[in-house]
């Protein structure tokens, strides 16, 4: 046995391609092995280009100094697997592009487990093309693997990553190879809107991708994201898009129409979307009749809320006076308005009960501190669970960083810490 058939070994039996080692014929072995050594190139490229040519001769000619000769044998279905490394660090960009071509298709039957070890030989030289510094190999390579089921995870990745969007962008849109981690790293630390838009209109994205999506807070890729009904929300990005979503009018339509809402954000999408998008929430064909009752009266409430009882509109203002007189302003009262987004009521009521401006109160809500917020709503007198809704709400203060209520129902800092922060913010 010849040192070229030992290491391709024994050829599996049912296998689509030529893998493995051929049946002798002396006679035509000798032909081309005179063939191939031949200073003639036209008869060199006969041997490289005829599926017939026993691989030892593919081999030896995988070097050969013509470069269409090299082309012919990365084109060839009988070259070995094994030598594709060495095709792929040739020269002759002609000689990548037809190596990508004929890898790429052989993928589907490379994956069964009786092919793994040609498997990892094609996924090595995928590697190195995608890895190759002239754009034409790669964006060749981006092209036949983005839609390739069985395109190698670790080449998949590194051409998500390529700094040249024309190769990253299919691939980041449409190859299902790339893993999930690597996802969340390029949005994480890559955020562009183009990337993170890609990522967003993937099929099926994982739950911590689709968070990952939402995190980088860009309305566009989020509203991309809503709008992809394969991608699965968990209950944490939901979360994070109900805190997101009052101040980003392009998410509210796609929400609305979001299949498999649960019921809780349906509650909190109907309170902050305008009564165009009121009307498709109510004219689903999936809703609960309770449900829909509960939120047509939500809707009948805040729309009710800054009516006096004459049926004439007020203001915010002249609301906190009122139920003030009825001694009505009270820890239901603010939790009422924080539901039905009336903001501006709710800073007027902490003004009152506090006694602190309302610029003051304003500030120490909206700065984003969870002790700046938690010690206003302790100087108005109202419970904890108040302000961590508030802090939730109003100081749109992230889950990791909200304050909550200590033993159930007490504050978490002393009297004086939170009377220390009202006097720097009256200061």
């Amino acid at each position: 046995m010849s040192f070229f058939s030992k290491i391709w070994g024994k050829k599996p039996s049912g296998t689509p391609f030529n893998a493995g080692k051929q049946a002798r014929d002396p006679a035509r072995y000798e032909e081309e092995k005179i063939m191939a050594r031949s200073k003639s190139a036209k008869e060199r490229l006969a041997v490289a280009e005829n599926p017939k040519t026993h691989q030892e001769i593919l081999y030896y000619l995988a070097d050969d100094e013509s470069e269409t000769v090299r082309r012919a044998i990365a084109s060839n279905p009988s070259t070995p697997v094994h030598i594709s490394r060495s095709l792929a660090e040739d020269s002759d960009i002609d000689v990548k592009l037809a190596l990508i071509q004929r890898l790429t298709s052989l993928l589907p039957d490379l994956s069964q487990d009786q092919y793994a070890h040609l498997y990892a030989y094609a996924a090595q030289a995928l590697g190195i093309l995608a890895l190759d510094e002239v754009l034409k190999v790669r964006l060749a390579l981006s092209s036949a693997l983005k839609d390739e089921l069985y395109a190698p995870p670790e080449v998949a990745a590194q051409l998500a990553k390529d700094l040249e969007r024309q190769v990253s962008e299919p691939i980041l849109r449409l190859c299902s190879a790339v893993p999930d981690e690597v996802l969340i790293e390029i949005l994480q630390n890559h955020p562009d809107g183009w990337v993170v838009e890609a990522i967003a209109v993937r099929q099926d994205l994982n739950a911590d991708v689709t968070t990952a999506v939402i995190e980088t807070n860009q309305t566009k890729a989020g509203q991309l994201l809503i709008q992809n009904q394969s991608a699965h929300l968990s209950e944490t990005a939901l979360d994070d898009i109900l805190r997101r979503a009052p101040e980003k009018p392009e998410w509210h339509k796609p929400l609305a129409l979001q299949s498999h809402l649960p019921a809780r954000v349906v509650r909190e999408i109907i309170l902050f979307v305008d009564s165009s998008i009121q009307k498709l929430i109510f004219e689903r064909t999936d809703m609960d009749a309770e449900i829909r009752n509960e939120l047509m009266d939500t809707v009948s409430r805040r729309v009710n809320f800054l009516i006096d009882e004459d049926g004439n509109t007020i203001t915010p203002h002249h609301k906190v006076q009122i139920m003030a007189q009825k001694n009505e302003l009270n820890d239901d009262a603010i939790k009422d308005a924080l539901a039905l987004r009336e903001y501006d009521f709710v800073f007027r009521a902490l003004s009152y009960l506090s006694g602190l401006s309302l610029p003051v109160i304003k500030k120490m809500l909206t700065m984003g501190s969870a002790k700046s917020v938690t010690s206003a709503v302790w100087k108005a007198g109202l419970s904890m669970r108040t302000a961590m809704e508030v802090q939730k709400t109003i100081g749109k203060i992230q889950p990791r960083e909200i304050l909550y209520p200590k033993n159930g129902e007490k504050y978490p800092m002393t009297d004086n810490e939170m009377q220390w922060q009202v006097d720097f913010f009256k200061d």
